[in-house]
């Protein structure tokens, strides 16, 4: 059983190297996406201050399907290029979004959410998936972040190798 220890607030590097260490050690040993992609979700969830959506959409057949998370039921499927799920996945690059509703196409899954950060996960050149987590606050999520979450995305990944 793995025990949950939030990060001190020493600045947000040293948060997401530790929350980093966390997730290795939670990770260790499994190689199952779905089993590992819950794990992920729920400590982002429980970690990560204000955010009230964590989780995974995986590629299936051209578009972004919904996978493990923590919050509020969400939207299961998503098209390539559409909102900031859709739009991380098709530039392979991270999205981070101060304000969605500023964001030309935004999906609303959760009317609450006002911040997003998308980090896409890709393997050996193919894109897995996504990693999307919201905010309920406007400019929650930081450059900090967005690293601190890539750095997260990659340890994840490590795990499929």
């Amino acid at each position: 059983m793995h025990e949950l220890k939030i990060p001190s607030a020493d600045g947000k590097r040293v948060f997401y190297a530790e929350l980093r260490t966390q997730l290795a050690a939670l990770l260790e040993g499994e190689t199952d996406l779905i089993a590992n992609t819950a794990n992920m979700a729920s400590l982002l969830y429980h970690a990560l201050p204000d955010v009230n959506w964590a989780g995974f959409y995986f590629l299936k057949g051209g578009e972004l399907v919904l996978g493990p998370f923590h919050g509020k039921p969400a939207c299961v499927r998503i098209a390539m290029g559409k909102g900031v799920c859709g739009s991380a996945a098709a530039a392979r690059k991270s999205v981070l979004v101060e304000d969605v509703h500023a964001f030309p196409g935004h999906i609303a899954c959760d009317a609450a959410s006002r911040s997003e950060l998308v980090v896409p996960l890709v393997l050996g050149g193919e894109l897995l998936g996504v990693l999307d987590l919201d905010s309920p606050l406007p400019g929650r999520f930081e450059e900090e972040d967005q690293a601190g979450c890539e750095s997260l995305a990659v340890a994840l990944l490590e795990t499929l190798v």
